[in-house]
């Protein structure tokens, strides 16, 4: 399986990018992973609602140009579905069963998605009602898919 992280916006935190780094060597033995980012749209602090619909429709052109055409897309989104860890894993184990070998789990930025990439996704996942930092969500989804193949093979993962 082909699973790629796309995200808007640098890394810059250290701790951040060596968590990252581990899972991502964790996950080699499963699956060819790869984390893609986007650059951010720059911004003033204070947007009037047209003004952020702007920075979302420039980010979802970034995000979109990256995304291959035969991938099935997960857009991680607040008011998505809600989903386990074995919820998770068995979607997972289900789309590399039916032949969905590239798969691209899409991050937005500080502001969120735009349409475009919503309409392009074929399902959206929320990890919470709560909001997480768009940087710290990268690895909190990696630890979840590197969960997820450990279910999936049946192998002991700390509760």
């Amino acid at each position: 399986m082909n699973i790629t992280v796309l995200s808007v916006g640098k890394l810059k935190e250290k701790y951040l990018k060596q968590g990252i780094e581990e899972y991502v060597k964790r996950l080699s033995g499963y699956a060819k992973v790869d984390v893609i980012e986007v650059p951010d749209e720059k911004a003033p602090e204070h947007l009037s609602a047209q003004e952020m619909e702007q920075v979302k429709e420039k980010e979802g052109e970034r995000i979109l140009a990256k995304v291959p055409d035969d991938a099935y897309v997960i857009a991680l989104a607040i008011d998505g579905t809600m989903k386990s860890s074995e919820q998770f894993a068995a979607s997972l184990d289900k789309l590399a069963t039916y032949g969905k070998s590239k798969v691209v789990f899409i991050i937005g930025g500080s502001l969120g998605l735009s349409c475009k990439v919503m309409q392009r996704a074929d399902e959206s996942l929320s990890f919470s009602k709560m909001t997480f930092p768009h940087q710290l969500m990268r690895l909190i989804l990696l630890e979840q898919i590197y969960r997820a193949f450990r279910i999936n093979r049946g192998e002991p993962y700390h509760k």
